[in-house]
Formats: C-alpha cells, structure tokens, sequence
C-alpha cells in the first residue's frame, strides 16, 4: 500500500514543475510603482538538544522601529530569562558584550557582536556580526558570518557541541500589500524566495486577487478574495510537503487594526496528515519541521 505521502504529493504542486513557470514570469515580478512593504520584526524560534538529551527552546527576536533597534533573547517560556540589547538606544549602544541568563537548572550563556553588523531593509542584519548561546557549557546557537570565527578563538576543540535546529521564524509587516521574504524548508534545502501580493482595483481587476510566488513561480492564485478569505493549498519543495495557508479575513472585516496571516509549514513521511488529524497523534520531539509564519498590516 502507498505512504500517506506519496498519495498527496501527487497533488501537490512542484514549485519546479515547469508547468507553473509559463503563467509566473509576467505576475510574480514585484510592480515597480509599488513599494514593498517595510519588515519590523522577525523571531526565530530554536531547538537546542544538548548531550545529557534535555532540550531547550531559545526565541531570538530582532526588532526595528523608529525609536530603537536591536534584539531580545528569551529560554523558554520564562519572562524573567528574558534580555534586550538596543543598538540605537541613546541611553544604552552596547553592540558587543556577554549576559549570563538562568532558566531552571539551565545556564545559559550569550555572547554578540554588531558592532560592524550591516542592515539591508529589515531588522535583520545580513553580515558583520555574530551571536552565540552556549547552554550548561555546550555550545548552542550560531549565528553570523563572524560567529565561526569567535567560536575558534574562544572555544577549544574539545568542547561538548549541542545540536541545535530552526523551529519556526515568524515576520510582521507594515506598509502597502507586497510582502518579500526567504526562507529555507530544510537544512539540506536552498534558499527560496517569497513574494505575496494584493492586486485590486488600481490594476484593472473587478475583484481583489491574492498571488504568492516562490522562486518566480505563481504557486497560488486566489480569486475574489473577499469571499476566499481563508484557505489552504499544499506544495512539495525540497522533497517535502509545505501547507501553506491563508487568513486575509481582517483586511476586509477589520481593516484598522487586522492583519493578515500567511503561513508556509513542512510535513513529511507518515506525518503527512491533515492539521486536525495531529491533535489525535502523538507527535515525536526529535521530528524535524519547520514553520514561516507572515503577519501582514496593510495600509
């Protein structure tokens, strides 16, 4: 009998199926008369597994608004583990340092530099810059172009090396309905690029019509949006199925103060089950999966 996986991924769309590249070319180039939206916010999600098999969750938040900049670190689900460095802050510019956090029985250790940190658009810098969290004297979370460098130098080659993997990222935007991003299913996964778009009156439609194109390839096209406010459509990538799924429903019933939420979700192998099934199953901790999670204000 064929795998659950197997079944639905024939009914998965291939973002390399070259049946989808000849409608994409023309409806997933950004429209040059509109400004992408701004990003203000991205939080990481990771998973540390030490030796001793205790696992840790570590959220990294970086953030940017017109008053400050910078990122704040948080163990688990405890406040008081919580700790934010500003880097734009009159008051407080330290872009280099070490804090010394406890979560439990677990001490955590965090080490950054931003000093020559470089930004493009977002709250995320790019290059010049390296953050690492060492748990309980393993090391943990590496992150930066400048990172294997500072652990050569402050770390010998004998020291306890934790696993440690991306759980989820979520991003929040601002601004008119384009949306930018990238994002990486699997460690052994390229990178793929992510545009969602509102097209609408401005453009000639009679109705609102959602796009979301990876790689320059229209995946999903959404017709008269206001009546198909919400909804879900599978994709396969890297040799994975991605859920994506869509929630416009407060742009139109709540646009002051709504937003809109996109969501890109790996599943694989047996546990290629509908969401509603999961709850009915008991999930492995060891699993790898990732999740993009897109909350878009639309002004």
């Amino acid at each position: 009998m064929r795998d659950i996986a197997s079944c639905v991924g024939e009914y998965a769309l291939r973002i390399n199926d070259s049946s989808c590249v000849a409608s994409s070319m023309q409806g997933c180039r950004p429209p040059s008369s509109l400004i992408p939206s701004t990003q203000n916010a991205v939080t990481c999600v990771y998973r540390i597994k030490l030796s001793t098999q205790k696992q840790l969750m570590i959220t990294v938040t970086w953030f940017k608004n017109l008053n400050s900049q910078g990122l704040s670190i948080n163990i688990g689900d405890d406040p008081s583990s919580t700790f934010k460095v500003n880097t734009n802050s009159r008051l407080f510019r330290k872009k280099k340092g070490r804090r010394t956090l406890e979560s439990g029985d677990s001490k955590i250790e965090v080490f950054w530099d931003l000093f020559t940190a470089r930004y493009e658009s977002g709250p995320e810098p790019v290059e010049g810059f390296y953050l690492v969290v060492v748990a309980d004297s393993e090391l943990g979370i590496v992150l930066g172009d400048m990172g294997a460098e500072m652990v050569a130098k402050k770390f010998r080659t004998g020291d306890l090396i934790a696993q440690f993997s991306l759980v989820s990222r979520r991003e929040h935007f601002s601004g008119n309905p384009l949306y930018l991003t990238k994002a990486q299913f699997c460690e052994t996964g390229t990178i793929h690029s992510i545009l969602i778009k509102l097209c609408g009156e401005d453009e000639g439609l009679k109705h609102p019509v959602l796009s979301v194109c990876m790689d320059r390839k229209k995946v999903i096209r959404v017709k008269m949006l206001q009546w198909n406010f919400r909804g879900n459509q599978i994709l396969f990538v890297d040799g994975l199925l991605v859920d994506v799924m869509w929630d416009v429903h407060d742009w139109f019933f709540n646009p002051d103060s709504g937003y809109a939420v996109f969501m890109f979700r790996t599943r694989s192998g047996l546990d290629s089950r509908l969401w509603l099934e999961e709850k009915m199953v008991q999930k492995d901790p060891d699993r790898a999966e990732f999740s993009l999670l897109i909350c878009a204000c639309k002004s």
